[in-house]
């Protein structure tokens, strides 16, 4: 097994390509947005978690390059999938482009080629969803072909832990499979885990995920508690936290987002349903999380008296501190919501800086309230002056 494919090149597939490629592996990456494989065929990186110098040693040495083109592509050993698997808009699952890389990949896959999925999916889903359409349309038999599932656990921004230390869970189709793809990580990846079936590594995905979506959720309830009842959240954390054991610390916000905890675990949910277990801890949370951009709104409207014609800067509207990325963001529901109490809402967020059509606003006192929403580092709240200033992450 010596080049590899890796199918999408965003905060999964790019750090996979670049360790894949330092390890010795011929690499091509392949996304279908050619303006994202032509920046890092320049030497440019379109993610934060790796460096433009990293993108340009890769390129340079000759063992990785990206395409936007499958045509290109031949005598691929290691075929690896990190599509996104959003929702649909009714909430569920949706596989359309795991589905759309099977069908491009599968003109030029060979028997003995291994395909490993790495998109969070459902229980089942690499089993009775991938390994079927792979056959359809290859026309090869599964039973000369490797499949395996081996969940992503990236953080962004996380200093501590990447890609290399991250401990990595493996589960394969046979256990043929499950040795060439523990060969594979094992040249670029520290600790693996094996699995016994693809079933128990994508559930494990999912509750890794649904477990912080509970208590982030939970968390926030808590939150709403203290705002009422006039008591600092933190605080009542920090304490909490000087138990030793038995406790964990989770911690308010205006919302979940990102790429996994929102969504992750409505795909436990949707199978939990699927099969007649039905999750009310995950729906509940998840109904939770919704509802925080909300429950800020009232909190804004019940400072000023009323949100009509009331100038609000919103500060913060990546999903999480120190990062760029807005997938998912709970900031795009509390402009809307504060919007439609008649608000007149801008943001600012100069880690973005583009969103949405619009571009971050500067700081200044000339508003009526402000919203600390995504708490980066580089904020200077002394620009906001004596405008009254509401912490989403904190209840006093």
């Amino acid at each position: 097994m010596k080049k590899i494919a890796v199918i999408g090149l965003g905060y999964v597939g790019l750090p996979l390509a670049i360790s894949a490629a330092k390890s010795g592996y011929d690499v091509v990456g392949v996304d279908t947005n050619s303006k994202i494989a032509d920046m890092i065929n320049s030497g440019l990186s379109p993610i934060k978690d790796i460096s433009d110098l990293e993108v340009l040693e890769q390129i340079t040495s000759k063992k990785f390059r990206a395409t936007s083109n499958f045509k290109g592509i031949a005598n691929i050993d290691v075929f690896v999938v990190c599509v996104p698997t959003p929702l649909t808009l009714e909430r569920k699952p949706d596989l359309t482009y795991i589905t759309r890389a099977v069908e491009l990949i599968s003109p030029i896959l060979k028997s003995g080629c291994l395909v490993i999925l790495e998109s969070t999916v459902s229980p089942g889903t690499t089993r009775d969803f991938l390994i079927p359409l792979v056959e359809q349309n290859s026309g090869i038999d599964k039973k000369f072909l490797h499949f395996a599932y081996s969940p992503e656990r990236i953080d962004p921004s996380n200093k501590d832990w990447g890609l290399v230390n991250t401990p990595k869970l493996i589960s394969a189709y046979k256990e043929e499979s499950l040795k060439i793809t523990y060969d594979f990580y094992s040249k670029f990846i520290k600790s693996i885990m094996e699995c016994s079936s693809l079933e128990i590594a994508e559930t494990a995905k999912l509750l890794e995920n649904s477990f912080r979506l509970i208590n982030i959720s939970f968390i926030n309830e808590v939150y709403m508690f203290c705002e009422k009842f006039k008591i600092d959240i933190r605080e009542v954390i920090k304490m909490a936290a000087t138990k030793p054991f038995g406790f964990m610390e989770f911690y308010p916000s205006l919302g979940i987002g990102g790429h996994c905890i929102p969504i992750d675990p409505l795909y436990l949910s949707d199978k939990a349903k699927e099969i007649g277990s039905p999750s009310k801890f995950i729906d509940l949370a998840d109904l939770v999380n919704r509802n925080m951009p909300l429950y800020f709104t009232d909190l804004a409207e019940r400072k000023l008296g009323n949100l009509l014609n009331k100038k609000i800067m919103v500060l913060g509207v990546a999903y999480k501190p120190n990062v760029a990325d807005v997938r998912e963001t709970p900031v795009e529901s509390l402009i809307l919501e504060l919007e439609k109490k008649g608000a007149k809402v801008d943001w600012h967020d100069e880690i973005v800086k583009q969103w949405r059509g619009q571009s971050s606003s500067p700081l200044n006192n000339t508003y009526d309230l402000a919203i600390l929403a995504t708490p980066h580092d580089c904020f200077d709240l002394r620009s906001i002056g004596s405008t009254p200033l509401l912490d989403t992450r904190t209840s006093i």
